[in-house]
């Protein structure tokens, strides 16, 4: 154990500090979460369907899911400031160019396939790794801290776009934000993140863990890939579409972005909760729980028609969505250790992002069909309690996960 882990003055917890400055403007926060508040002023510019703009988000998540496995290659092999900087560069540059759309909607097609490409080089998958190497005891809660500049970034940014659209239109609301993106990603990327180094490791971090292959036979990876897939289609399907549905249903855009933003208040709530208990508790059972809530918060939002009712299921599949992310990267640092540790975390993410391209586009369709998006809601609330009965399956940490490295790992647990 490092015992100056406790110590508030410990350097890793300047790196976690910093990556989640950095994921406060990523693309799971800043794109992922003004998605929905863009959605509405596009399709009423251009005469576009929702169906229609919400492929540029499927766009996106499937480049995500295409670009996920090299980039996490990458992140094993050299610093991570020397993958995430440039990253963050093209990502802010993209993001503004938002603000020269044109009447084809190729063009936004075009830009979202960009940001996809860079997309998971800004988010957590790109801290993870780092900030891991500075922890054994507390590295639930330091997970949870890179995270929560998520959850942060969709409490503010929804009403922050929302205010800058009513004021300055919303081509000139994608050039601050871009800008927004390029101030603070880089900056604090190239002064603060890095790994610990070797020379300095604990017997229990560094290369100790799986190969890529290894992780890729066990069972325990698989599980969290079914897991994160069934999740993410309805998690980004509601965060895409939330702000356009509440507002269908009466509730003024002012109060369909706070809804949003009570999702990234209950996402905080629920990661940081969730970094606590999972130095804690068995990780599956934490998630079994997480992932319940966010089901219930599913199921209510299919029939929400005021904003107290959105603001509530919001903030459910807040808490359940936003500490699931936390569950991911600390089951695959215990399971499988640091030694390829990226790369499976970015397969990870291939069938969470494809998922997410899903979501989107299904809720897109069945409100062009149908007018509604309560059918869907519901089925989706039934997929994530499905899930989340598969936590069941997964092992203690420890267990012999495959025969190459199990011995290494039951050392180090």
């Amino acid at each position: 154990m490092l015992a100056d882990e406790r110590d508030l003055r410990y350097e890793g917890w300047r790196v976690a500090g910093a990556s989640a400055a950095g994921v406060f403007v990523s693309f799971a926060s800043l794109l992922v979460y003004t998605f929905g508040i863009f959605l509405k002023p596009w399709t009423e510019e251009f005469g576009w369907s929702r169906e229609s703009v919400s492929a540029a988000f499927g766009i996106a998540a499937m480049t995500v899911a295409a670009c996920s496995p090299p980039l996490g290659y990458l992140l094993d092999r050299v610093s991570p400031a020397r993958v995430v900087v440039p990253c963050l560069i093209v990502f802010g540059l993209a993001f503004a160019s938002l603000s020269l759309l044109t009447p084809s909607i190729w063009h936004l097609y075009a830009v979202f396939l960009v940001l996809g490409v860079v997309g998971n080089g800004t988010a957590q998958m790109a801290y993870s790794r780092a900030v891991s190497s500075w922890f054994e005891a507390r590295r639930g809660m330091a997970i949870a801290i890179v995270l929560a500049g998520g959850a942060v970034g969709a409490m503010v940014l929804p009403p922050f776009a929302e205010s800058l659209i009513a004021r300055y239109g919303w081509r000139q609301a994608c050039v601050i934000l871009g800008a927004m993106v390029l101030v603070i990603g880089p900056p604090m990327a190239a002064r603060f993140l890095r790994e610990r180094p070797h020379a300095h490791f604990a017997a229990s971090t560094s290369v100790v863990g799986a190969s890529v292959r290894d992780g890729l036979r066990s069972r325990a990876f698989w599980i969290l890939v079914a897991i994160l897939f069934g999740s993410s289609i309805a998690q980004n399907g509601a965060i895409t579409h939330l702000a356009a549905l509440l507002s269908d249903r009466g509730v003024t855009a002012q109060g369909a972005a706070l809804a949003v933003s009570a999702m990234g208040a209950a996402s905080l709530a629920g990661r940081l909760g969730t970094g606590w208990l999972l130095d804690r508790f068995f990780a599956a059972h934490v998630s079994m729980v997480l992932l319940l809530t966010a089901a219930a918060g599913t199921l209510l939002l299919a029939t929400a028609d005021s904003l107290l009712a959105g603001v509530l299921a919001a903030a459910l599949i807040g808490v359940g969505m936003g500490g699931e992310a936390d569950v991911t990267p600390y089951l695959l640092a215990r399971y499988f250790g640091l030694r390829a540790f990226s790369a499976l975390y970015g397969l990870t993410w291939t069938a969470y992002a494809i998922a997410g391209a899903v979501g989107p586009i299904l809720m897109g369709r069945a409100f062009d069909v149908t007018d509604s998006y309560t059918t869907l809601l519901t089925v989706l609330a039934g997929v994530i309690v499905a899930v989340a009965t598969l936590n069941v399956l997964l092992p203690r940490y420890g267990a012999p996960l495959t025969n190459e490295w199990a011995a290494a790992e039951i050392e180090t647990t």
